[in-house]
């Protein structure tokens, strides 16, 4: 016997059962974003290698150890999408979107793949729900979009969030910053761990990231990137700041939060769950104003974020699911070519409009009614050799119609509400 194949490790099947939960996420989001004036978008699965070297950053840990690369047949590098905003943001310039009245809003639930420790929640593909906003600097934008996100996890149930939020500033103030970060972490490198003290010179920022105790411990005296905003910086973070408050949006301000990407500039946000242990992100964003001239487009601010679909529904309330609604099971009784008949009458129930399952087991008379039962089947329609019997599941009366037509119209009149 050959050996069972099974999925790949870090990835995770969506079966019949997820689907509820998933399309109710899909549904708050998809509402509350278009009322906002966000349209559905797509990108391919696999972008230029470039696009995330260049746009997340070289440095990064996503680009360095967990992009899914591949060479194509005609040699081009070619990586599975590991994030949606550099996608998106190539899009935006190549389908000229700059022309439009400006900011271009978008949204998108889409899969991506990173070569990362798979955890709860966590897999190495994974779903997400983004939104991306480009071609505005206002801090309007900023706000909304934090108000957009905290809309759809409150209405999806998700306990215990929390927003944190911070300012990294323009790249040139966190040039600045940087330097005395440097200066810091190579002050305590003794205390460092090794692959932070390998990075300092590359990417310092990702220290406040490390779980290493000694690195912690570090950190907690580190010089703050908060503490060296420009004037312009300070007063962009401060207008956000007073947008959520008039909102009524609760927040933290965290000076440590960096967030993975190089793109990222000024207000960045996460939301965590407090539900969801200690990987307890959500989703989470901010403000990437130099984006698309890394890629090769103009200066063009931007604005977005991402939620992970699976934490979103790991940290939610649980609540039962609807059954799916069954307005007409056909079954069979007849000995001869009952079910070329029993095929036709599902046929003219779909095209009615009713939601129909029919007999496809072999199952006996009484095991047909059983699985009508079982799925919450309104009617049943059975064929037999004296013609056709329409049984009402909820009263338990049974009566003859003449046809197959007669059974539809029945099954219309008294069909599940809703």
């Amino acid at each position: 016997m050959s050996q069972r194949i099974q999925a790949p490790r870090g990835t995770s099947d969506v079966l019949p059962e997820d689907w509820p939960a998933r399309r109710g996420a899909e549904a708050v989001a998809q509402r509350i974003l278009e009322a906002a004036g966000y349209r559905r978008i797509e990108t391919p699965t696999f972008e230029a290698t470039e696009l995330f070297a260049r746009g997340v950053g070289e440095s990064t840990d996503i680009v360095q150890k967990e992009m899914y690369t591949f060479e194509d047949a005609g040699g081009r590098s070619q990586t599975l999408r590991p994030e949606g905003t550099a996608p998106v943001a190539r899009a935006y310039l190549e389908h000229g979107m700059h022309k439009a009245p400006q900011p271009v809003k978008l949204w998108y639930l889409s899969s991506f793949f990173r070569q990362e420790k798979p955890q709860a929640g966590r897999f190495r593909q994974f779903w997400q729900i983004g939104a991306e906003a480009i071609g505005s600097a206002d801090p309007a934008v900023d706000a909304e979009l934090i108000l957009l996100l905290h809309a759809i996890l409150t209405e999806s149930r998700v306990r215990d969030v929390q927003l944190r939020l911070s300012s990294l500033g323009t790249p040139a103030a966190r040039s600045e910053y940087r330097a005395h970060l440097q200066e810091h972490l190579r002050a305590n490198a003794d205390d460092l761990s090794g692959e932070v003290r390998e990075r300092i010179d590359l990417n310092p920022l990702r220290a406040f990231d490390s779980d290493h105790p000694g690195t912690k411990r570090v950190m907690a005296s580190a010089p703050r990137l908060l503490d060296h905003l420009d004037a312009d910086d300070a007063a962009h973070f401060a207008e956000v700041r007073a947008l959520l408050d008039a909102a009524g949006i609760p927040y933290e301000i965290d000076t440590t939060l960096v967030r993975g990407m190089d793109y990222y500039t000024r207000t960045v946000f996460e939301f965590v769950s407090g539900a969801l242990g200690a990987q307890s992100a959500v989703g989470g964003g901010g403000r990437y104003d130099g984006l698309i001239e890394m890629i090769g487009g103009p200066p063009t601010p931007g604005n977005g974020w991402a939620a992970g679909i699976e934490r979103m529904l790991l940290a939610a309330e649980q609540r039962p699911e609807p059954q799916p609604v069954v307005d007409l099971y056909v079954a069979s009784a007849k000995h001869d070519n009952g079910h070329v008949e029993a095929f036709a009458l599902a046929a003219e129930a779909r095209r009615a409009g009713l939601a129909v399952q029919q007999e496809l087991a072999g199952r006996s008379l009484k095991g047909q009614l059983k699985q009508a039962d079982r799925i919450g089947a309104r009617y049943v329609a059975i064929l037999g050799d004296e013609g056709i019997a329409l049984k009402d599941m909820e009263s338990g009366e049974q009566e003859t119609v003449e046809s197959a037509a007669a059974a539809v119209a029945r099954a219309l009149k008294g069909r599940h509400p809703g």
